[in-house]
């Protein structure tokens, strides 16, 4: 099998990140070589790393973009030309045939950096309207892909296409049984799973400890907390089981699941539709973000599949309303999630970028 180079791209949250870990092991089994190309210390490398030791990571410079003011703007464009630099000098040597960015940050760099290397270039956006990365990217582009049919209005129709989701195929090999034996728990009480978003949520965290008496007496609770958000102090809590990250385990404690709260992340919740797990989402604020999550989450409550929570409205009491009603609307769910049509495989995928390399 001849092999080719491919450059892989994208981080800043796990959400950047997941899709390039789930199409990494369709493309060494189509032939190719992979590199990915992210920051020093961002989230990417950690996942990457650990997920495929063997994989060549290349770490560049790169720069936050901010929609505010900060001092940082005027030293930033300098790390991201830093980083283009970088890039370029790794991608002529690598001599990739194509590059796939998932947006953040770190692929800003990369995408000019691939432009001005004559590489083709693949980006994938997932929220209903492009983020300020991919936006940057898009005149680097040779194809845009996305998830939600609304974002194609932003984008050029000559070089844009919806797939829909894209879900790893692991995510599909769950298991009940050592999922409930992962957290101690009991095949007789509903599991409800908390979660912040890779990198956790003061507020919900904050929501769903203040109630967790109360929960407790109906549910057992999966808590992914985030990075340094563990209590100590509910550590042997019966019935409540807290982790600060899961990777390997995650498939299994969703399918251990009843209910999900959490934020509205497009990758994640595609992963709870495609699982048929009814959900409670609490969008990140638009004076916290751009709004995406606000978008992203309306649409899912929209087409009936979660029921929204807005940040500026959480409190002790209505957190406990929202999941009262989450149970209620439950079976209404996933009648319709059932309705939908299955996600795209990662070789699917794979196929769809490899289609643009040189």
């Amino acid at each position: 099998m001849n092999e080719k180079t491919i450059i892989l791209t994208g981080g800043g949250t796990a959400g950047h990140v997941s899709l390039n870990e789930a199409i990494i092991p369709s493309l060494q089994e189509a032939g190719y070589n992979v590199h990915y190309i992210g920051s020093h210390d961002g989230i990417e490398k950690e996942l990457i790393t650990n997920a495929f030791p063997s994989l060549p990571y290349h770490s560049i410079s790169s720069g936050k973009l901010r929609r505010y003011f900060s001092v940082e703007n005027f030293t930033d464009p300098f790390k991201v030309m830093a980083g283009v630099t970088q890039a370029f000098s790794i991608i002529k040597k690598i001599k990739p045939t194509v590059i796939f960015s998932k947006g953040g940050f770190v692929s800003v760099p990369v995408v000019i950096a691939a432009k001005l290397a004559n590489i083709p270039v693949v980006v994938h956006e997932s929220d209903v309207t492009p983020g300020l990365a991919n936006k940057i990217s898009l005149p680097f582009a040779s194809h845009i892909f996305t998830v939600f049919k609304e974002t194609m209005k932003h984008l050029p129709n000559d070089k844009s296409t919806c797939t829909g989701s894209i879900i790893r195929q692991q995510l599909f090999e769950g298991n009940r049984e050592r999922g409930l034996a992962l957290c101690g728990f009991t095949a007789e009480k509903k599991v409800l799973l908390v979660m912040g978003g890779s990198l956790g949520s003061v507020i919900i965290n904050d929501a769903l400890r203040e109630n967790l008496s109360s929960l407790l007496e109906k549910y057992q609770i999966i808590h992914l907390c985030g990075k340094g958000n563990a209590d100590k102090k509910l550590g042997n809590l019966q019935g409540y089981c807290q982790f600060e990250y899961v990777t390997t385990e995650l498939p299994d404690l969703l399918y251990a699941t009843d209910f999900v709260v959490s934020r509205a992340g497009s990758n994640s919740i595609f992963e709870f539709l495609a699982l048929h797990k009814p959900m409670l989402l609490i969008p990140l604020s638009a004076a916290k973000s751009r709004g995406d999550q606000i978008l992203n989450a309306n649409l899912f409550k929209k087409q009936g599949f979660a029921h929204v929570l807005d940040e500026e409205k959480l409190t002790k009491e209505s957190f406990m309303q929202a999941i009262q009603m989450l149970e209620q609307k439950a079976e209404e769910m996933i009648d319709q999630m059932l309705e939908v049509e299955h996600p795209k495989t990662p070789k699917e995928m794979v196929a769809l970028i490899t289609q643009y390399e040189k």
